[in-house]
């Protein structure tokens, strides 16, 4: 295992553009930090720090960080369907499989260089989160403080399984535009069959078979943390209470759509001609 990350450490290494997205997609996250010590002026009278209304108390910071660096996958996300793409543009595909990587090897390379950037994207927005809430919040107890870690478990699930989705599409299609471009048209359609499933059956039926949908899973591991901020603010207002917890059920599901992406990015390569 290690020597297959290793190997597509140094490919994407060497390539000055997924160099520099690598560096983006790491960047980004933590303007987080800049966001919890923005000021805001209102005409001289009053000062407002974001990082004083708290929302970046604990444990509400695990939900607030994940989903606001969640919102960067993007950039990485190019960085995967490249992978693909300059594996056929350049020829390295087949020349690695006649060095003597198996084809399975060669899936592997990819989606444990997508986990072992996920593990690191993770770790890296849990000890920014983890300082940030040390400054901020106002609870010291650790079982506040650790009490809705599972957030970035649900990141880092959420991460893996994106960006195997985009591995897939790189697999598909072999160009990373075309491969964006698919990923686009998978949001559109899948708006557009959740919509039709409102018009033509029961709306609470809709809901539970969207949440299935691959783009909507990954997006329902980490609730957008809106309304929860507006919760703890007007507890009586019961029209805005929602279930913003990360549930195994979900994280079952976008495991299970992982290990589909993997399989058939592998049969995709066992079946094309090179």
């Amino acid at each position: 295992m290690l020597r297959l990350i290793q190997l597509e450490l140094q490919k994407l290494w060497l390539n000055k553009a997924s160099r520099v997205l690598i560096i983006i997609s790491f960047i980004l996250p933590f303007t987080v930090l800049i966001l919890s010590s923005i000021k805001i002026n209102f005409f001289g009278f009053f000062t407002l720090e974001l990082g004083e209304l708290g929302i970046f108390n604990f444990p509400i910071i695990w939900h607030m960080t994940t989903f606001f660096a969640s919102q960067f996958k993007f950039f990485f996300a190019i960085v995967v369907v490249s992978m693909i793409g300059n594996e056929y543009s350049n020829k390295t595909l087949k020349q690695n499989l006649i060095d003597g990587l198996s084809k399975k090897e060669f899936i592997l390379s990819k989606f444990y260089t997508i986990v072992f950037f996920s593990l690191c994207a993770t770790l890296l927005i849990g000890l920014a989160t983890f300082f940030i809430g040390l400054y901020y919040s106002s609870y010291t107890e650790a079982s506040i403080i650790f009490r809705e870690v599972e957030f970035l478990l649900a990141y880092f699930v959420k991460l893996v399984g994106f960006f195997s989705l985009c591995l897939f599409l790189g697999m598909l299609v072999k160009r990373s535009a075309f491969a964006l471009g698919f990923l686009f048209i998978l949001f559109i359609s899948e708006s557009i069959i959740y919509g039709l499933m409102k018009w033509k059956i029961n709306s609470d039926l809709a809901d539970r078979i969207h949440d299935f949908f691959p783009l909507q899973s990954m997006y329902k591991l980490i609730d957008e943390p809106v309304r929860r901020i507006v919760m703890t603010k007007f507890p009586d207002k019961a029209e805005i209470m929602y279930d913003y917890a990360v549930h195994f059920s979900e994280i079952a599901i976008v495991l299970g759509w992982t290990a589909i992406f993997i399989f058939l990015s592998l049969r995709l390569l066992k079946k094309r001609d090179l």
